[in-house]
């Protein structure tokens, strides 16, 4: 039976539309497959993801604190550190291979210092606030960042924070860089051992430590007491302001109190990470010193 122009035209049409074309062929089809491979994306990264560097990739091994699905090292790859690595493996039963190094290029951006070993894990977890301030000792030193969105500095200050063994280091969601692969690469495999807490509300979070009889001790270039005036063997809480703009003004506003480190040359403030090992070891300094006597009510 012979078929009308109109209807062949509107059947045409329908077919065309259910492949996500219109008549005029701009069809939405790679619109279709970019939402598709956006949707699809975001599940491989909640996940896992990937650490590189011997030393980040030695101390997941070492601490068996996240799942480790495999480890890749480079052909010809002559780090010393890799024979433990592999060594590990094998206690372990995870899987590794010997690869041809350009294989590195498909996961990792050129010029990356990957020292010949990537390893998939499981991404880092977080803990609570309440998990920090419930397994803090008698005498909590912890650390509170207020916007750092560099991942290398976020990953030296916990390399910093774990080697002056600080009870954990509370971070905002927003604004502020999490634990990504660049952050495990800086921390050089503290990101396996520091507690980890996000918060919605950083203002929320310091009356609740005052709430805790925590003293809540902020930075600042302003301040006029110098950090190495405060009695850090009270139990504290340091705050440390992001990258160039410093606390903010609520925040700071929040502080039982604020102190600085005094600068002697022509530069007028160190970098977030700096400042955190200088306060947090001069911490640890006074309270080596002290024994961690535990200051009365009074003082």
């Amino acid at each position: 039976m012979p078929v009308s122009p109109l209807r062949f035209a509107s059947a045409m049409a329908s077919s065309m539309k259910s492949k996500g074309q219109d008549l005029g062929g701009r069809g939405r089809p790679e619109k279709g497959r970019e939402r598709e491979r956006k949707s699809s994306q975001p599940a491989l990264k909640t996940n896992l993801s990937l650490i590189y560097g011997a030393v980040p990739v030695l101390e997941a091994l070492r601490a068996e604190n996240r799942r480790i699905d495999k480890v890749l090292i480079a052909d010809g790859a002559k780090e010393h550190r890799l024979s433990e690595i592999i060594d590990l493996c094998r206690a372990r039963s995870i899987a590794w291979n010997r690869v041809p190094r350009e294989t590195f290029a498909k996961h990792l951006e050129s010029g990356v210092n990957h020292q010949g070993v990537i390893a998939f894990i499981a991404s880092a977890d977080y803990v609570s606030t309440d998990h920090i301030l419930e397994n803090s000792r008698e005498t909590p030193l912890i650390v509170v960042l207020d916007g750092v969105e560099d991942p290398r500095n976020l990953g030296a200050i916990l390399r910093v924070a774990e080697c002056a063994a600080v009870d954990g280091v509370i971070i905002p969601e927003r604004r502020a860089v999490g634990l990504n692969d660049t952050v495990a690469k800086s921390s050089a495999g503290a990101i396996e051992y520091v507690k980890v807490a996000k918060t919605a509300n950083l203002n929320r979070i310091i009356e609740k430590l005052k709430e805790q009889n925590i003293w809540v001790v902020g930075t600042s270039m302003d301040a006029k007491m110098s950090y190495t005036d405060w009695d850090w063997t009270r139990p504290t809480a340091l705050v440390l302001g992001g990258e160039g703009g410093g606390l903010h003004r609520l925040v700071a506003e929040n502080c039982d109190v604020l102190v600085k480190i005094p600068m002697y040359g022509k530069i007028d403030s160190l970098n977030v990470s700096v400042a955190a090992g200088v306060i947090l070891f001069e911490a640890k300094r006074q309270r080596e010193s002290s024994e961690f006597k535990v200051p009365s009510s009074e003082s």
